[in-house]
């Protein structure tokens, strides 16, 4: 059992039958009534959040969790499916839990596949990845980095984010995969 006063972003945890990722939380202690914990969850099952708040010291099943290295293969219409490295098994995780990590992810890539109670569900990203872009409008003589601005760019995975001026095409990039914001050129 986890109770609330151990609670981490990144916990999994049961309640009411779904099993839901600890988006982030916060412990209020109004001056009047007792206190509670206030946090943001996301399904496993969906990706949707939620916003909920339980009562200080509530105690929910703890969800065993486990991360395996695999390779990422390719994705279709309703799964993403991934390879053991170690015993060449493939599995199929359906891709609308996955479609906001895998907007970060290329075909052959490890990475970590995490299993809820021995179900693949998601998988865990890097803090950051380097990819290369391969759409954006041509740099104007003048941009500079210091030179405010930014343009939209799409990147080898299809995903676009925001660059400043002065990143061309086939220029690789750092992006951060929480936000999705461009961090610096690789």
């Amino acid at each position: 059992m986890i109770s609330t006063n151990q609670f981490k972003n990144g916990n999994h945890l049961e309640v009411d039958g779904v099993i839901y990722k600890l988006v982030e939380f916060q412990h209020v202690k109004p001056g009047k009534g007792p206190a509670f914990v206030r946090t943001k969850l996301r399904r496993t099952t969906d990706g949707n959040v939620i916003d909920k708040t339980f009562r200080a010291g509530e105690k929910f099943r703890a969800v065993r969790t486990e991360a395996r290295k695999m390779q990422f293969l390719y994705s279709d219409d309703t799964d993403a499916h991934f390879m053991d490295t170690e015993s060449y098994e493939q599995l199929a995780v359906p891709a609308g839990a996955l479609k906001d990590t895998l907007r970060w992810t290329k075909p052959s890539d490890e990475v970590d596949v995490v299993f809820i109670d021995g179900n693949p569900s998601t998988i865990q990203l890097p803090a950051s990845v380097e990819l290369e872009v391969t759409q954006t409008e041509p740099g104007v003589r003048g941009d500079t980095a210091s030179g405010g601005g930014n343009k939209p760019a799409t990147l080898e995975t299809g995903a676009t984010i925001q660059v400043p001026l002065f990143v061309n095409i086939g220029d690789r990039v750092k992006v951060q995969t929480e936000s999705g914001e461009y961090m610096s050129r690789a």
